[in-house]
């Protein structure tokens, strides 16, 4: 760290991490030290933007600077296993966009490899980290709702705009990984101890006409090791309702005296706490941290926000989740769901966990 304690970054992948070079240069806890692409137009597309010369072609450039603390992987899923795997052999600190991984081959031996490197990994789920969902997670920590029943979550959007990247097409890209992993980290949020799922799914005709080869549409049910139930959706090529009515994204927590809700990308919570007090909470005037540029396609405030987190937890010594275990756990959850779907019966995850032999390691 710097001397006035800033984190100092290195950033891999100018794709998604364009919000990421935002939330660290409007940050007062990160130092931007240097960005990366192997696509040497895209590194000059970001400089202009961000006024900021520092760029590089070579992730190994950045793995050799004794100056940089952290890395930022932002590069597309297949890639962030050998990138993380590079980060932690050079000595840093890892923030990694979600999926964490796009497979499990990779996970035993990251797990022991970061505790052997003894560096910090931080899984960049960034919806934990806008405010409705803040202050939902920090109600919920207050008893306001009193014990949770149940958890529902989904991620509904027309995104068919997305299928003009072309791996988009690929058999490889799938809603599963790329869409549902938000609500079902919202779900592990609040039960993380799911041991079986059920679902279903289809690729709906939009989805067909568009060139996908995955399902994308799909709806689960969870059942958790202490009897409670939950549930996820996700739909992505089709018309979604207005903002005003429903938001894309939203997490309901439904407790024994109270229930609440966090919608996404809407700035906007609602709760009935134990009292029978009914509110109505919005942040509007913190719409221009969150979202900076290109609407709301970049949500640059969130990742100001983990990206703090993060740094904190480096400074003062106290672990920032989701960690590696727990990201890992996550993308075991969404194996798991895949299998289900493919069998058409309720799947359990001990078995998936068992299968790659991480029970020792996730505490299974």
């Amino acid at each position: 760290m710097t001397k006035e304690g800033k984190l100092r970054l290195g950033i891999l992948g100018l794709g998604e991490g364009r919000s990421t070079i935002s939330a660290a240069m409007h940050s007062d806890k990160i130092a931007l030290v240097t960005i990366c692409d192997r696509n040497e137009e895209v590194c000059r597309q970001r400089s202009k933007e961000f006024d900021f010369p520092h760029y590089t072609t070579r992730y190994e450039e950045m793995l050799e600077d004794p100056s940089i603390d952290a890395i930022g992987i932002y590069t597309p899923d297949r890639l962030h296993a050998e990138h993380i795997k590079m980060a932690l052999e050079a000595g840093k600190h890892v923030v990694c966009t979600k999926p964490l991984l796009d497979d499990l081959q990779e996970a035993k031996a990251l797990i022991e490899l970061q505790r052997k490197s003894g560096k910090r990994l931080f899984v960049g789920q960034s919806s934990r980290f806008f405010e409705p969902m803040k202050r939902q997670r920090a109600d919920y920590n207050k008893g306001l709702i009193g014990d949770l029943i149940t958890v529902e979550a989904y991620y509904h959007a027309d995104h068919r705009w997305f299928l003009e990247k072309p791996w988009a097409l690929e058999p490889s890209f799938k809603w599963l990984y790329g869409g549902l992993s938000h609500p079902v980290d919202f779900i592990r949020w609040y039960l993380p101890e799911i041991v079986e799922v059920m679902g279903y799914g289809m690729l709906s005709a939009n989805g067909q006409a568009g060139g996908l080869k995955n399902p994308d549409t799909m709806h689960f049910i969870y059942k958790s090791k202490d009897g409670r139930i939950a549930r996820v959706s996700g739909a992505y090529s089709g018309p979604v309702q207005p903002a005003l009515r429903d938001s894309e994204m939203s997490c309901i927590l439904r407790g024994t005296t109270g229930s609440s809700q966090g919608d996404y990308m809407e700035l906007r919570y609602a709760i009935t706490d134990q009292s029978g007090e009914e509110q109505l909470v919005t942040w509007e005037h913190k719409s221009k941290h969150y979202f900076r540029f290109e609407g709301k396609s970049h949500h640059a405030g969130e990742y100001n926000n983990y990206l703090e987190h993060f740094a904190d937890s480096i400074k003062t010594d106290f672990v920032a989740y989701p960690d590696l275990i727990e990201g890992v756990g996550t993308i075991a959850l969404l194996k798991t769901m895949e299998r289900s779907l493919q069998s058409g019966k309720p799947e359990k995850v001990a078995a998936v966990i068992e299968e790659y032999g991480l029970e020792a390691l996730l505490g299974k």
